[in-house]
């Protein structure tokens, strides 16, 4: 008889995922918005799934003078609003005796030395290994405070057959200089195998499944090529403008850094990676850091202007409503030159994508919020249906939706029904949660059982983060530095962008996909 492993033609290693372990995360700024709304949700959804690894402790660390209830009771209001899972009451009486909070300032030393005494003891009673996943959900400006205080508080090491890992919340810098120090930092205190830094963009159902999409069909990977494929573009679009105070953060950073510099140009490294020799974290990390450096310098000013277009909208109306424009929105300077919107050609010069153009966007105040990748594929020769009205229905286009109805789909040109020969294009598509008959976890649910399980496959790595860097503060350079500045371009709220990014994708006979 054959067993089921002998007659699996897959390797083990290559289907088989590492098991998460029990520990306590410990969630620095746990009063904040992402813990509420994100993190502990995540946790919650995955202790209703059956995938939280029994015994899992939650310290809230955070400056707030508050008690446990109080903050379980503050966690509860946000869970019932936004929990993949609904909130059930019975299961969330069970959960929340897991999660604690711990006063403490961040620059305080004691009040880590206090923690550690609290995890020791949370150990103690729980009778499990003293296994330690921090993760700093803070202001960027406290994050070199909280590593070394943890460092000074010993926390930074574990007892034997233990772990402690860091999690590390973009903005991971601002610009090559501040990420490089950063690390240095971060490296100063954990080691690089214990440190996650995150993009949650990784960590959707939709950008896994790229490397599956790619490799395990052979009917795309042979073409996935210069030799077949024209252009391809990622677009994020929000409908979203600066709401809940968010101007003051937003006017700081811009599209460029907030968005393009970690989610969109992760994504862009998955879909221009070549096979990694193996599925490890460092054998698929490998491979994305070659695209980010095989990425050609827009360096000087001349070319950031013919390669790279931003923007700010102006008042319009998205979803039916009057908006302002970027200028008049809250917390926002009045003549602030700070991108809204930016669309840009990226030139990856490697022999598989030499030639091929990378169009990546993102913008504010867009009609709808979505993220996809399109890959548009050459057009056959026109010989055969030149004599047909309207046959000239262009090459084959392969979407991958990222968010928010995660799926893939895949035009191609076919005959309407009828006597006559009339040629159309039709769709294929694929959803999530049609096909497998359940919505896919949220991205951070993931991301954290990962970490809990030591696999840092979705996470970026130190140099992924300093070349994407480099190659975003050149363009920033010849925006704030440069006497040849581009043109801040307007659009109008609601529209899908200025004309002039049009304009970019016009010089190479190429227009935006709509979404």
């Amino acid at each position: 008889m054959v067993s089921a492993a002998m007659s699996n033609p897959f390797r083990e290693d290559l289907v088989s995922r590492s098991r998460a372990e029990a520990c306590s995360v410990v969630i620095f700024g746990a009063t904040g918005d992402l813990t509420h709304r994100k993190l502990v949700p995540a946790l919650y959804n995955l202790a209703v799934d059956g995938e939280l690894p029994p015994g899992v402790k939650i310290i809230g660390f955070a400056r707030r003078d508050k008690s446990d209830a109080v903050f379980r009771e503050g966690l509860a209001e946000l869970n019932r609003e936004v929990s993949r899972n609904g909130h059930d009451e019975a299961i969330w009486a069970d959960f929340e005796q897991t999660v604690h909070y711990h006063q403490s300032e961040f620059t305080d030393l004691d009040g880590y030395k206090r923690l550690a005494e609290r995890l020791d003891e949370i150990d103690r009673d729980r009778g499990g290994k003293g296994n330690r996943l921090f993760y700093i959900a803070s202001a960027p400006e406290f994050f070199d405070e909280i590593l070394e205080n943890l460092k000074a508080a010993g926390l930074n090491q574990a007892a034997d057959g233990c772990w402690a890992r860091v999690i590390v919340e973009k903005p991971f810098g601002t610009d090559l200089p501040s990420a490089q120090h950063l690390n240095q930092v971060v490296n100063h205190t954990f080691e690089e195998k214990d440190t996650y830094r995150i993009d949650h963009y990784l960590g959707k159902e939709t950008a896994q499944n790229i490397m599956v999409l790619r490799f395990a069909n052979s009917i795309f990977e042979p073409l996935w090529n210069n030799q077949h494929i024209d252009q391809i573009q990622i677009t994020c679009a929000e409908h979203l403008g600066m709401e809940g105070g968010r101007g003051g953060y937003y006017d700081k950073a811009g599209a460029l850094r907030d968005m393009i510099q970690n989610h969109l140009l992760q994504l862009l490294s998955l879909v221009a990676m070549e096979p990694p020799t193996d599925l490890s974290a460092d054998g698929v990390r490998d491979e994305k850091v070659k695209v980010l450096r095989s990425m050609r310098q827009w360096d000087t000013p001349e070319l950031v202007n013919e390669n790279v277009v931003r923007g700010q909208y102006a008042a319009g109306h998205v979803d039916g409503k009057s908006v302002v424009g970027y200028r008049e929105e809250d917390r926002v300077d009045p003549e602030s030159m700070t991108e809204a919107y930016v669309a840009l050609r990226v030139m990856i010069d490697t022999w598989r994508w030499s030639g091929v153009p990378f169009y990546v966007r993102m913008g504010k105040r867009l009609p709808k919020k979505a993220t996809e990748i399109s890959i548009h594929f050459k057009s056959p020769p026109n010989v055969l249906f030149n004599a047909i009205p309207g046959a000239a229905t262009g090459g084959n286009v392969l979407v991958i939706r990222i968010q928010p109805d995660e799926g893939i789909s895949l035009r191609m040109v076919s005959k309407l029904p009828g006597a006559s020969l009339r040629l159309e294009p039709v769709k294929m598509d694929f959803h999530y949660s049609t096909s497998f008959g359940k919505g896919s976890p949220e991205a951070y649910e993931r991301l954290l059982l990962d970490a809990m399980a030591g696999d840092a496959t979705l996470f970026a790595r130190r140099d992924e983060v300093e070349e994407a860097w480099k190659f975003i503060d050149h363009i920033e350079r010849a925006w704030h530095e440069s006497s040849n500045a581009p043109e801040m371009a307007e659009y109008t709220a609601g529209s899908w962008g200025p004309k002039a990014a049009d304009e970019l994708l016009e010089k190479s006979g190429h227009t935006w996909r709509r979404l």
